[in-house]
């Protein structure tokens, strides 16, 4: 069984079992989060396909630990004007272990 979920913006495809990385979440590693935009559930019993979400469908997952993504680079050049920038950042994210898929 597998469901599509909208997440702060983005959408995951998430069966139970796997391990996302989301943006920063304000929550401590251990505790349980839950889901609630499930876009889409197909399973053995057929797809369901929400109008935009699928009514009582959610998802359980659990906080695994936050980090920081690897290091980006950022340039800004043009050309005659001797302007020249390079940044670097780093995401901050959290790690999300997908417990349970619970259809409606």
């Amino acid at each position: 069984m597998h469901a599509i979920v909208e997440f702060q913006g983005n959408q995951y495809r998430v069966e139970p079992g796997d391990k996302l990385q989301v943006p920063r979440l304000d929550a401590e590693p251990g505790s349980p989060i839950r889901l609630d935009r499930v876009l889409l559930i197909a399973g053995d019993e057929g797809v369901q396909i929400g109008h935009p979400v699928v009514q009582g469908a959610q998802v359980e997952a659990v906080v695994l630990r936050h980090g920081r993504g690897p290091k980006g680079i950022m340039g800004k050049y043009k050309k005659r004007k001797d302007v020249r920038r390079r940044k670097g950042y780093r995401i901050d994210f959290t790690e999300v272990e997908i417990a349970s898929i619970h259809a409606a």
